[in-house]
């Protein structure tokens, strides 16, 4: 939210036990390399959107200890005094990249990159995961929805539905990154200026003596935006006729047109057919017809396939809680660290699940374009200063399965990892967000179609870079033996 709050204690209170910890026992300056990545994209879909870096700029900025949060420390009665002093002249000190928010981004790629001392990157975990993963799941879920209207416009409904107010409205503002074209709730129009759209609820139709009054008053005092809501009685026999009757009652004397109908229940597809016939026939084919209620990108896309004459959507509840598939699972792990002449460290994590096991080293991400389509070929993770020659053919190759490999011509190199936190200030300008939106548009077009599909999508490859894959392989050998 935009009102500046004290979130520096919004940690997981083991990130404070090992952050202390680590200070006493002369490590805490010691310099880390932190990842945030993530295994799985929801749905089972082909590819998630990055969202959340301008909240995440947001929260290094306001990093800051009161004295009420150095008392609360102080009481659990296990923190060392100097450590609590450190907090009380708590300088931020990290440097942080990430991945432009808008993205497509795939599991097992870094999409945040902290490093700094480990007593302050250590705490951080919590936060970035929160606010990473909320509103990149809201973003992704959104732009399948947004892809499964094909063009026409999905309007964010859900509010209502949000757990908490944060969630409702930065997950309005991750829903139009990932393509809405507006939103319900008013207070992210106001902070995030995502565009507030809405018109009434049955209980304006309900308050009336009849429906016919409740819309001609609706028509009298929003002429220019007049979009009737027809299921409240009967959207056939009763509400369409009465919205049509009010038409040419009221907005056609004025030379005004109607925005449109919404139908919030019953089956959309039937009805969507039939009003939209009876609307052509009293003279307004330009009146749109707008479905809302418990919709998704299966829903949408069924109904559209069905022949629904449906102009726009509202869509709710499964899209502000991502109903099929809440959680976006980031997470965040050690994988270099610097030794005293200034030497990076990798570190990696091993397990019996294969997915589970993390790629070491202080990292870029590059991604592979076809210079003749401008399509997306695959991402490949490198270690920081190596460089990929976009003027020489490049051989890719699966990290699991060492024996698939490809390689790659006429293609152009993008790193995707920015740094957005220098020495613990902000270097990074966050675009607007119709900005934001607008890119994401464009770089999800630039996929696949194979990848783009809601079932068995393809499998857009991220792989290792030669060198990394090598020092992955020596660590993972070493630890066998």
């Amino acid at each position: 939210m935009k009102d500046k709050l004290n979130l520096t204690l919004l940690t997981d209170f083991y990130e404070f036990t090992m952050s202390n910890g680590f200070f006493c026992e002369g490590m805490g300056n010691k310099t880390a390399y932190f990842d945030m990545f993530f295994r799985t994209i929801p749905s089972d879909g082909g590819f998630a959107i990055m969202a959340g870096v301008e909240q995440l700029i947001d929260y290094f900025k306001n990093l800051k200890f009161t004295s009420e949060d150095i008392e609360y420390l102080r009481s659990k009665k296990i923190f060392n005094e100097e450590y609590l002093k450190y907090l009380e002249n708590f300088k931020f000190a990290c440097d942080v990249w990430a991945i432009p928010e808008g993205t497509p981004i795939f599991p097992q790629e870094p999409i945040v990159t902290v490093r700094g001392p480990v007593a302050q990157a250590q705490f951080l975990e919590t936060m970035i995961l929160l606010t990473i993963n909320h509103q990149s799941l809201i973003a992704t879920k959104a732009n399948r929805i947004v892809r499964a209207a094909d063009g026409r416009p999905v309007m964010e409904f859900g509010s209502r539905r949000a757990q908490g107010a944060d969630a409702a409205i930065l997950g309005a503002r991750a829903a139009y990154i990932g393509g809405c074209s507006g939103t319900a709730c008013a207070i992210a129009d106001r902070d995030y200026k995502v565009p507030a759209l809405g018109t009434m609820a049955h209980s304006w139709v309900q308050l009336f003596d009849s429906e016919y009054e409740a819309f001609l008053a609706y028509a009298r005092q929003y002429p220019d935006s007049c979009m009737l809501l027809i299921d409240t009685y009967n959207v056939l026999e009763s509400g369409l006729p009465n919205a049509i009757k009010v038409f040419d009652e009221v907005l056609k004397p004025m030379g005004k047109r109607p925005k449109g109908v919404r139908i919030d229940s019953g089956d959309i597809t039937y009805l969507s057919k039939k009003c939209r016939k009876i609307l052509d026939e009293a003279g307004y084919p330009d009146c749109g017809i707008c479905a809302s209620n418990s919709l998704d990108e299966y829903i949408i896309r069924d109904t559209l396939m069905q022949g629904a004459e449906i102009s726009s959507f509202g869509v709710g509840e499964r899209l502000i809680t991502s109903m099929e598939s809440p959680v976006f699972g980031g997470v965040y792990k050690l994988v270099a660290v610097e030794d005293d002449n200034g030497n990076i460290i990798p570190k990696i994590k091993i397990s019996e699940n294969v997915a589970k096991i993390t790629t070491p080293g202080f990292k870029q991400v590059y991604r592979l374009y076809s210079r003749e389509t401008g399509a997306a070929i695959a991402d490949v993770v490198a270690l920081r200063g190596e460089t990929i020659d976009d003027s020489k053919p490049y051989e890719l190759f699966d990290q699991e399965h060492t024996w698939k490999k490809k390689t790659v011509t006429n293609f152009y190199v993008r790193p995707l990892l920015k740094q957005i936190v220098k020495a613990g200030e902000c270097v990074y300008e966050t675009p607007p967000l119709e900005a934001l939106k607008e890119y994401c548009s464009l770089e999800v077009d630039k996929l696949w179609d194979e990848v783009k599909r809601f079932e068995n999508p393809h499998k857009y490859y991220v792989d290792l870079s030669k060198p990394l894959w090598d020092i992955k392989y020596k660590l993972l050998s070493e630890f066998q033996k």
